[in-house]
């Protein structure tokens, strides 16, 4: 996370993980989930808030899927189905549940197959929002495999030369476990920047850099500008403009909607919006292609040679995609998740309306 994306110290309120699940549990209880629904629900979204994700964590997603069940946009018992099925791949629909509950489930499914036969592949549509991709990576990660995870959203990103948005953030994630050092974990949008981050600008009153969104005609902003209002801008493919490639975030984009929309046998949510978030997962299993002591040797020889990589002048040292998540959360876990006071308030607002006790925060 960039620094510019963290909350100031000043307006910091620090709280135990086990106090943020209990209340976040609690509220998704109250909007009608089961309680082993509102529990996975709650664990996806601490534990990106452990790692640091904040874009994706309690801070900014948890006001945004309340008032989604409350206004019936989410459908908080789906009675989700497979509805193709080989030993290696599974096609689901999500009745309109929310992604990141359903997405650990798809996942798990996914796991089994490799385990069987190697690799297993799990698409899903009618879907909501899924969260950090990242974190549905990671759970084959934690099985000794090899995770992937991708989401197709509504649009919010121009195709270059485009002042039209047509495909969503469309990130994608992939974790792979190690021996002594963390585990990899790249989670990456196809855009410059996530729409949430635009979001926690707002909320920091921090400026958008060069090369982040456009105008509303589809124009590089290419100049330091503070966050718009929604509606306001686009946001362009990672790359910013055809120049500095991107052609290349535009082309990553279309290959998530290849893989989530299309194998999911659906429309892209800007043609066919009654279909919901299209996700994909797979797990590859590591015995199944080499020995995973090897395997997982081997990712500590290749990260612990990119940590030792000579850094350039003016930074500290080179890192690798998921060691500063894995540093967050130790951290966090210590000390306490850091939130803003805006975030506090809102846990009081809502907390008080449902008639809950409201969330603990350390001194």
């Amino acid at each position: 996370m960039l620094d510019r994306f963290k909350v100031p110290e000043s307006e910091q309120v620090h709280v135990h993980e086990a106090a943020l699940r209990e209340t976040v549990t609690a509220i998704f209880e109250k909007v009608n989930l089961t309680p082993e629904d509102a529990a996975i629900g709650a664990d996806v979204l601490v534990t990106t808030d452990l790692r640091g994700v904040d874009t994706h964590g309690v801070s900014n997603m948890l006001r945004s899927y309340v008032q989604s069940y409350q206004k019936g946009d989410y459908n908080p018992r789906p009675n989700w189905r497979i509805v193709r099925e080989a030993p290696g791949i599974a096609n689901i629909d999500g009745d309109g549940g929310l992604g990141i509950i359903l997405g650990p489930k798809a996942m798990r499914i996914a796991i089994d197959k490799a385990k069987n036969v190697g690799v297993g592949i799990v698409t899903m549509y009618n879907s909501r929002h899924l969260g950090a991709v990242g974190h549905h990576a990671m759970l084959a990660a934690q099985e000794g495999m090899v995770g992937m995870c991708m989401t197709a959203t509504q649009p919010g990103v121009v195709p270059t030369f485009g002042a039209e948005a047509r495909f969503g953030t469309n990130p994608v994630a992939i974790a792979a476990p190690a021996n002594k050092q963390p585990a990899v974990l790249f989670d990456a949008a196809t855009c410059s920047i996530a729409n949430n981050k635009v979001q926690l600008a707002r909320r920091m009153q921090s400026p958008l850099l060069p090369g982040w969104i456009t105008d509303p005609e589809g124009n590089p902003i290419m100049t330091e500008t503070p966050p718009p209002d929604r509606g306001e801008y686009h946001l362009l493919p990672l790359g910013a403009t055809r120049e500095l490639g991107s052609h290349k975030g535009y082309g990553l984009g279309l290959m998530v909607e290849v893989l989530c929309t299309m194998l999911s046998g659906t429309l892209p949510f800007g043609l066919e919006k009654e279909s919901g978030y299209k996700h994909y997962f797979a797990a590859y299993d590591i015995a199944a292609f080499t020995d995973v002591d090897a395997f997982k040797d081997n990712m500590d020889q290749m990260l612990g040679w990119l940590l030792e990589t000579k850094p350039a002048a003016g930074h500290e040292r080179v890192l690798y995609p998921g060691i500063l998540e894995y540093e967050e959360e130790k951290e966090r876990r210590a000390h306490g998740i850091p939130l803003h006071t805006e975030v506090i308030e809102w846990f009081g607002k809502i907390t008080h309306e449902m008639g809950l006790p409201g969330l603990q925060t350390l001194a």
